[in-house]
């Protein structure tokens, strides 16, 4: 798995250190970013670094529920949604490829829980996104 590239604790990632990690993505995650505060005002993002993995981290979060995970990696973002089994009928029945669903019913649990990751290179990536996010928000 490609490394995180925000791993200086005192350089914020700002707009700017974004856009030179991302490249070409940029365009992806602006597209990603217009969507979640359009339809999803509610949902607020904090950027924080984490030494345990020595990186920054975004948190996304709705009220005091963790919505999902961003990292950026060189040339492309990834967000993982973190899933109890209870969405494991919601994720089979969605639209999301079928590696991904495989993913999630062979993942390894991590106490009650088990991840599912995109990986942002094209525009497609977005509604994978929203199928996993519609999934999250849905169930309890």
């Amino acid at each position: 798995m490609d490394q995180p590239v925000l791993s200086d604790k005192s350089q914020f990632p700002t707009e700017e250190i974004i856009s030179l990690h991302l490249g070409k993505t940029k365009a992806v995650w602006d597209s990603f970013f217009d969507y979640l505060h359009k339809d999803h005002p509610d949902i607020n993002s904090e950027w924080r670094y984490y030494n345990d993995g020595k990186s920054w981290l975004m948190k996304n979060v709705q009220k005091k529920k963790t919505v999902f995970w961003l990292n950026i990696i060189k040339g492309a973002f990834r967000i993982t949604f973190y899933y109890t089994d209870r969405a494991a009928k919601a994720i089979a029945d969605s639209t999301i490829p079928a590696e991904m669903k495989k993913q999630f019913k062979d993942g390894k649990h991590y106490g009650k829980i088990r991840g599912l990751t995109v990986v942002f290179k094209y525009k497609k990536d977005i509604e994978t996104a929203k199928a996993l996010l519609a999934i999250k928000l849905s169930v309890k």
